[in-house]
């Protein structure tokens, strides 16, 4: 099947135009695409590709179910192969999606019942941040660990009473330490659901936290990043 684009290309409806990219850091940009013939839930992941291109990547998803495009959230890679070609498209250029994948996401059954903490290292907030804006009213808790306080990306979009930045490098964010540190010394109540998004030595370690502190594997939900 194949999608007439206005300029009169002809493409793989797999292909969308770039609508817009936003610098949030250096290294970090939102690639926005046009969502008109996209749907997802909350949490999955895509694989993207540019076109011409043989590689490709798996993003999660940053943006909310019902919003008008679709975003990922970017951090690009020193010395990599495929994150700097990202960061240098334009709008208008085309990439190729594949998906959406995964069944990472919100507990639909403890949606109400339970309280929701997120527990994300660096980029793997990007499905955090879509489940927060496609469920308004969530009883929930963001932990995002980063190396600074200009990597806590976009933080001023959550309530900055459920939001808790942990800086390791620096002593801007609410928490000077690793994200690990933090959540030794934090409590939590029992009807609580953990999702870890992030690297794997985190999501290990935070694992082994939470179950000293009574957590069993069902109270956990886990997307590693790599």
């Amino acid at each position: 099947m194949t999608f007439k684009f206005d300029k009169g290309i002809s493409v793989d409806t797999n292909y969308y135009r770039v609508s817009d990219i936003k610098y949030l850091t250096a290294e970090a940009f939102i690639i926005t695409l046009p969502k008109s013939r996209f749907s997802f839930k909350a949490g999955q992941h895509i694989s993207l590709s540019i076109k011409g291109d043989y590689q490709s990547r798996e993003y999660s998803i940053y943006s909310g179910e019902n919003e008008e495009t679709f975003q990922i959230l970017v951090k690009e890679v020193e010395g990599g192969y495929f994150s700097p070609k990202l960061k240098n498209l334009k709008e208008g250029d085309l990439v190729e999606v594949h998906g959406p994948f995964g069944r990472f996401g919100l507990d639909e059954k403890a949606k109400d019942s339970h309280k929701h903490v997120f527990i994300a290292s660096g980029t793997g907030i990007s499905p955090f941040h879509s489940i927060i804006k496609s469920n308004p009213g969530l009883n929930y808790e963001v932990i995002h660990g980063v190396r600074y306080q200009i990597e806590g990306y976009e933080h001023k979009s959550y309530d900055p009473e459920k939001y808790t930045l942990c800086t390791s490098r620096d002593s801007k964010g609410n928490f000077n330490g690793r994200l690990t540190e933090y959540l030794k010394l934090a409590d939590f109540e029992k009807n609580t659901i953990f999702y870890l998004c992030g690297n794997s030595n985190m999501i290990f370690d935070a694992m082994e936290i939470l179950k000293g502190k009574g957590f069993g594997r069902e109270s956990i939900k886990v997307e590693v990043y790599f």
